[in-house]
């Protein structure tokens, strides 16, 4: 990551949130959702090149014991900068610090390779991921 380009540890505004997350291919959420949702979160993280948010994410859960990282994007224009990597290294330090020891942290990845590199690895066959999307049934 260059110098062009500066984390701050807060949730990006809900307008970059809703906007990287559509231009980063990742699922929409309604605007009225996301006022709620960001300020619930135990960690968040935006990125900034010229003042423009361009990369996010966060950790949500009880803080503790179980954990999730979510909403890493970043901006088709800034991607192989390395912002990917600088996002969850941050994440992992939060966790390093709040999470207790034996908590469970889990994500979902569309690109495995990079969160592997941070320890994250599939948990079949000692468990299996299951999800649904609410109001879907």
């Amino acid at each position: 990551m260059n110098s062009s380009y500066r984390i701050i540890e807060c949730a990006p505004p809900v307008d970059d949130f809703c906007r990287l997350r559509q231009i980063a291919g990742l699922s929409p959420r309604p605007r009225e959702a996301v006022v709620k949702a960001l300020p619930r979160s135990c960690f968040a993280l935006q990125v900034l090149h010229a003042d423009r948010v361009v990369g996010m994410g966060r950790v949500v859960g009880d803080g503790v014991m179980n954990l999730e990282i979510v909403d890493i994007a970043v901006d088709p224009a800034h991607q192989r900068q390395g912002l990917g990597r600088q996002i969850m290294t941050h994440s992992v330090d939060w966790l390093d610090r709040n999470a207790a020891e034996g908590a469970y942290v889990t994500l979902m990845a569309d690109v495995p390779e990079l969160y592997s590199l941070f320890g994250f690895a599939p948990v079949a066959p000692h468990s299996e991921g299951m999800a649904r999307v609410w109001g879907k049934n």
